[in-house]
């Protein structure tokens, strides 16, 4: 595992630097001096007729259809506006679609048949290797070299495959705990750093008469974030690579461990109760509403849980790092920290098409989205930084978190094959409804492990 990995990195440069030198640009006055024949020293004469706009389309699907990513959709459509008016002829066709539904399902089934969208969100790692393999992915790399966009993000690791690079990520995220101060203030709770404590702290939430973690647990991802990180702390992220190339096995000790501390959780009843018939959506609401006094989730919620939705709560959500678990053979300061959404470009592009894409680029990954989409939207940037004026108490606190961290890590369902991933998801379900055992999961998971890496 790489220690001090590029996001942290860059987010500890940044923090430092509050607000970019107001330093010169570099331009200089333009003269006035007309355009002259090389040859004659007279004005040029303009023989060449004007170039007329070529009528082209692009297609482009978001998944910023929910309540809460209105801001981010705003964001996006300026973009595409901005593109379109700089160049006559260019139209792009938005079509917005569930993330589930996209990811799993459509994407998947578009990518099989050789006609996904022209450009189209997708995750990194494992979803867009598959696709690589399929030779469905434009590659960029010629691109980003051309405009100069290359050095400017933070990683791209999760959209490289053998030296290219196959889609360029709009933002990052951290995973860990927000939680209610003024719960946690009114039952003199301290913020815990060990599992042990962490435990305690559930205990006497539990006690209280509130929720310790708000779960919405009918969408089988959302249980696989704090999961991910319990098994983190107990295997270490390399480990889940391992399973991938039959080093080692699901049913290993430590693995087992890993399920059995999640499982501990759910047995001692600190999840919201009913979890598995509830919608992602009413995660947050059961900390907003002051119902659960912690909810494991992404950063990707900081919007909501700072916005005019917090009512009384607002400026009262926290954020801290998932405490170590003692004798656990992961990172105990490590954060599942990365940047896996991203934009990828269908290879069906003709030379227009790839040449249109190519101003969506230029005008979407700049510093100045990025900033915007940072302060509006409370997404992470991808790219790097010099400015962070007018950032919020919360994204500074989850920014001093992803800088105190000891390293960073992609989740497991960019790392392990699709289906295992799926897999995976529904054994949580299982714990979480108490129908199965740790040993039981960790043998149905290896058994879909086996059948993954049989068919590489």
């Amino acid at each position: 595992m790489k220690k001090r990995s590029t996001i942290i990195a860059t987010l500890l440069v940044s923090i430092m630097m509050v607000a970019s030198a107001c330093g010169s640009n570099g331009n200089t006055e333009a003269t006035n001096t007309p355009a002259t024949n090389n040859s004659t020293n007279k004005p040029a004469e303009a023989t060449d007729p004007p170039v007329e706009a070529k009528d082209v389309t692009l297609s482009l699907r978001h998944t910023q259809i929910k309540e809460t990513s209105k801001t981010r959709l705003k964001i996006l459509e300026d973009v595409v506006a901005k593109t379109q008016e700089e160049n006559k002829g260019l139209t792009f066709k938005l079509e917005g679609i569930d993330e589930i539904v996209n990811r799993d399902q459509k994407l998947k089934a578009e990518m099989a048949a050789g006609n996904p969208p022209d450009i189209f969100e997708v995750f990194g790692g494992a979803d867009l290797n598959l696709y690589v393999k399929a030779n469905r992915m434009l590659d960029l790399t010629p691109i980003i070299d051309e405009l100069g966009l290359k050095d400017k993000f933070a990683s791209l690791d999760e959209f490289t495959v053998d030296g290219k690079v196959y889609g360029l990520p709009f933002g990052g995220y951290s995973e860990a705990i927000f939680y209610n101060k003024k719960i946690f203030s009114e039952l003199g709770l301290e913020i815990p750093t060990t599992w042990a404590q962490l435990l305690d702290v559930s205990e006497k939430i539990k006690t209280a008469g509130h929720t310790p973690f708000g779960l919405a647990a009918k969408d089988g991802w959302v249980n696989g974030m704090l999961w991910n990180t319990v098994m983190e702390r107990n295997v270490g992220i390399d480990a889940f690579s391992k399973v991938v190339s039959g080093e080692a096995k699901w049913t290993d000790e430590n693995f087992v461990k890993g399920f059995a501390s999640y499982a501990e959780l759910v047995n001692k009843d600190y999840f919201t109760k009913g979890a598995l018939g509830l919608a992602y959506a009413d995660q947050g609401a059961q900390l907003l509403s002051g119902k659960a006094a912690m909810v494991f989730t992404g950063t990707w919620d900081a919007n909501r849980f700072s916005g005019d939705e917090a009512g009384d709560l607002k400026g009262q959500i926290g954020y801290f790092a998932f405490p170590s678990i003692e004798g656990g053979a992961g990172d105990q300061t490590s954060i599942n920290a990365s940047y896996s959404n991203g934009f990828g470009f269908s290879a069906n592009l003709n030379e227009d098409q790839v040449a249109a894409a190519k101003k969506f680029i230029a005008n979407f990954y700049t510093e100045e989205v990025q900033k915007r989409t940072l302060v509006e939207d409370k997404l992470l940037p991808s790219m790097k930084l010099s400015d962070l004026s007018g950032v919020d108490p919360l994204t500074t606190e989850i920014l001093t978190v992803m800088a105190n961290a000891s390293s960073s890590w992609k989740a497991y369902d960019a790392i392990v094959q699709p289906a295992v991933g799926a897999d995976i998801n529904v054994g949580i379900q299982e714990l979480i409804g108490k129908v199965s055992k740790p040993e039981k999961v960790a043998e149905k998971v290896q058994a879909s492990q086996d059948k993954a890496n049989a068919a590489k």
